[in-house]
């Protein structure tokens, strides 16, 4: 099943598709990513779409930037983020393809999926939102929060006995989140596999219910 990963970053999200059988993946980000494991096109997200047939994939993921809506952005820059998610939908819409947009808690998502890392056995607390089409309601757990979780992002930094607990190495976090090809600072944007591991199986699913699946 084919692929297109759009604001693809290092490839968090795409190897959990390759995961759940996804193995023809294209990749697209405006900025280099090195480090991503699949076939990857630096471009502008939109000009590379308007210049290539998109009804050839199975599936779209996009993970339109998040520091608009993101509670680690600080208040007062928040406005000076594009919001590129209603323009991205638009664009995912026309296609006629089933897709999937990833976001943080406060973005303006419709009928969204929210995952955390606990729900898969991770180390890891990091939520993410996930609108699907065709449509998934349910999430597969409940979040298990009892637990001290690695740290990915030096958020939250813990202290105990008033001092600052020490941050975890990159190896530590590769191994919290299942990503053992990303840097340090790849890593505190990544999509956690599992996540879209389980996305991916979810749809495949529908679809090979629904051949006939039209938007």
């Amino acid at each position: 099943m084919k692929l297109l990963d759009l604001y693809c970053k290092a490839g968090g999200a795409a190897m959990g598709y390759w995961r759940a059988g996804f193995h023809d993946i294209t990749g697209v980000d405006h900025e280099p990513q090195k480090n991503y494991p699949f076939d990857f096109h630096q471009a502008d997200v939109f000009e590379w779409c308007a210049e290539h047939d998109l009804s050839q994939y199975d599936l779209i993921h996009a993970s339109p930037p998040c520091q608009k809506y993101s509670q680690a952005t600080p208040e007062h820059c928040r406005q000076n983020h594009p919001d590129y998610i209603g323009k991205t939908r638009e664009l995912l819409k026309a296609t006629g393809r089933p897709y999937v947009i990833e976001n943080v808690q406060y973005a303006p998502m419709g009928n969204a999926v929210m995952l955390c890392g606990s729900m898969f056995g991770l180390k890891i607390w990091r939520h993410r939102f996930f609108e699907c089409c065709p449509e998934i309601f349910l999430s597969p757990a409940a979040c298990n929060h009892a637990f001290r979780p690695v740290l990915i992002t030096g958020q939250g930094q813990r202290k105990i006995k008033g001092r600052r607990e020490p941050k975890p190495l990159v190896k530590e976090k590769r191994k919290a989140i299942e990503i053992p090809w990303m840097t340090g600072a790849e890593i505190t944007e990544a999509i956690p596999p599992a996540y879209t591991e389980w996305i991916g199986k979810q749809l495949i699913e529908q679809l090979e219910v629904e051949d006939d699946y039209e938007l």
